[in-house]
């Protein structure tokens, strides 16, 4: 039997020590650690893959939390029944000792298994609507008190007119428009669309 220990934070710019920390303790060798760090618009999770390519029947997986499994309650439903049911794997939660499938394997005890994954499933999909939901409202609020969100627009330079100009008749190549300007191509256009819209050209 293999030991194995998934971690996943949902972005980039997240941190996850905590739960690479929690596999160290269990004594899970840094090679039996699997880690992805996706977005959650973007759930291609390389290094789960991986692992499941890993997994044989009566391995064990542990993952910090059951929300490690997916984005949404179908999701983590899903995940389950394909590795303890097709699969054959073992999974134990570490934050919830109770939803451990090497133990109580009778029928009482994997109906109440399955009971209490769906509702901590549940719980954690409800939990991330109205963590979106907040953070919508956040934005909304900001928005009506005159905040600007986002990346701040990139000023075009005092010369952006005459560069414009010879690029119109073709005396420099937009190659070079963008290099003296500093824009990338779509902001370049971009910022034409409002130069021309501001001298009343469109």
């Amino acid at each position: 039997m293999n030991v194995y220990g998934y971690c996943r934070v949902s972005s980039v710019d997240q941190n996850e020590d905590r739960q690479v920390h929690a596999m160290n303790g269990l004594g899970i060798s840094p090679e039996h650690i699997f880690l992805d760090k996706q977005s959650g618009k973007n759930f291609e999770r390389p290094a789960y893959k991986a692992l499941l390519k890993r997994t044989e029947p009566g391995d064990l997986i542990y993952v910090k939390s059951i929300d490690r499994l997916g984005r949404n309650y179908d999701e983590i439903q899903h995940q389950w029944r394909l590795l303890t049911k097709e699969r054959g794997v073992d999974i134990s939660v570490i934050d919830l000792p109770l939803l451990d499938t090497r133990t109580n394997k009778d029928l009482m005890g994997t109906f109440i298994a399955d009971l209490v994954l769906q509702i901590l499933s549940f719980v954690a999909h409800s939990e991330r609507d109205s963590i979106r939901k907040r953070q919508a409202e956040g934005i909304e609020a900001a928005r009506a008190r005159g905040v600007r969100l986002g990346r701040p627009t990139k000023k075009i330079p005092a010369n952006f007119a005459a560069l414009v100009e010879r690029w119109e008749f073709k005396e420099i190549g937009l190659k070079e428009v963008l290099k003296q300007t500093g824009l990338k191509e779509a902001t370049f256009y971009n910022r034409l669309r409002e130069f021309r819209a501001s001298k009343g050209e469109l």
